[in-house]
């Protein structure tokens, strides 16, 4: 009894995996909803398996049973339906999951997390397993909230995920002073673009734009462009950089900027802008995670007010010798992930801060418009 007790345990992780794997596909797509994945699987086989792949359209449950081939069908109700997060049991833009499994009626049911969004919070296990189907819980759970923890920090934190990122030399500067100064590789820049792809909004400082004129899109990947962010709070951005001047939205945080008023109707939100204002303005646009790229001023905003979750490094091994110096590390940090792509390095840390920071301050007042005139 307790080998097949392994047996099971060890088989369940493994298709659980495999709905993280099929949950990813979603990344960038499906915000401000989660990444799921779900698999059925009969007698060691995968019969039918599928994810959500895009915010208001159906639900990785759905994709699943739907791509069961008709041959395939009579095994359902021997099955075992895997997926990487509680089924919902409420109606949204789609009908309720948990529903769809009560009519299929697979054997048993292997989730990894409960879903915290309190619509369901256990409602939905608690229906399935009410109906007398078996219900596991937990499996990879670490995994599965890694997986999706833009997600639960919104839900928990009541604020996006926030990812800082920069790229520094060997010798530890992020550029040269006042001159634009590339880092990363060629194909590290693809990977960056890809991050961007996967975030709904990205934020840099006034010298960043006025330096580097980024565009701040996702040129080199595929995917949509992020809401860009620009924190400006003395007007200092010339009109002619590309966050002002291409007419895509951007949102901006900062003095009153009179030659473009007229155009795209922005307001002047003040030069003090407090870190928690902001999250709290892109938290309600439902911007769920917030890429940070810079510079090393607003990068060390955000340090010095904790309200941050991850941090990705890119290290090259040029030296400058001299320049703008990255931010230095903070401690209660976890180093997570480290790999090479060509002659960078990169390096991803979460925080290990337990429990989180409260703060005694209430947040700035903030309105925003977009560069657009419309509403984010």
């Amino acid at each position: 009894m307790a080998s097949e007790t392994f047996k099971n345990e060890k088989e369940d992780r493994i298709y659980m995996q495999r709905c993280f794997d099929l949950a990813r596909l979603g990344a960038g797509s499906v915000s401000p909803n989660p990444m799921v994945g779900a698999v059925l699987v009969y007698q060691n086989r995968i019969i039918g398996e599928g994810w959500h792949k895009a915010y208001g359209e159906a639900h990785a449950e759905v994709n699943c049973f739907n791509s069961v081939n008709t041959a395939d069908q009579q095994f359902i109700p021997e099955a075992t339906l895997y997926c990487s997060l509680e089924p919902c049991s409420h109606v949204g833009k789609t009908p309720p999951c948990a529903d769809l499994i009560l009519k299929m009626r697979p054997k048993r049911v292997v989730i990894a997390n409960i879903d915290p969004n309190p619509q369901v919070a256990g409602k939905g296990l608690a229906k399935i397993g009410q109906a007398g189907i078996e219900v596991i819980q937990g499996v990879l759970d670490d995994e599965g909230k890694w997986l999706n923890r833009t997600f639960f920090t919104s839900l928990e934190k009541k604020r996006p995920y926030v990812i800082l990122k920069w790229a520094k030399s060997k010798d530890g500067y992020l550029g040269k002073a006042g001159q634009r100064t590339p880092i990363s590789n060629p194909l590290t820049n693809r990977l960056t673009h890809r991050w961007r792809s996967e975030v709904d909004a990205i934020l840099i400082g006034a010298n960043t734009a006025q330096i580097d004129d980024p565009e701040l899109s996702v040129r080199h990947f595929t995917g949509k462009n992020p809401l860009r962010v620009l924190l400006d709070g003395k007007g200092s951005v010339s009109s002619n950089r590309k966050l002002l001047a291409d007419n895509e939205p951007t949102l901006i945080l900062g003095a009153p900027r009179s030659s473009l008023n007229e155009v795209k109707r922005l307001k002047h939100l003040g030069p003090k802008i407090s870190i928690q204002a902001i999250l709290d303005t892109l938290m309600k646009e439902k911007r769920h995670a917030l890429l940070v790229e810079g510079g090393a001023q607003v990068h060390a905003q955000f340090l010095s007010s904790r309200l941050w979750d991850e941090i990705r490094i890119i290290e090259n091994p040029k030296l400058l010798g001299s320049g703008v110096l990255a931010p230095q590390l903070p401690e209660n940090i976890k180093l997570v992930e480290e790999f090479t792509i060509s002659s960078d390095l990169i390096s991803v840390y979460k925080t290990s801060r337990k429990p989180p920071y409260l703060f005694d301050t209430e947040p700035e007042p903030l309105t925003c418009f977009s560069t657009t005139g419309s509403p984010l």
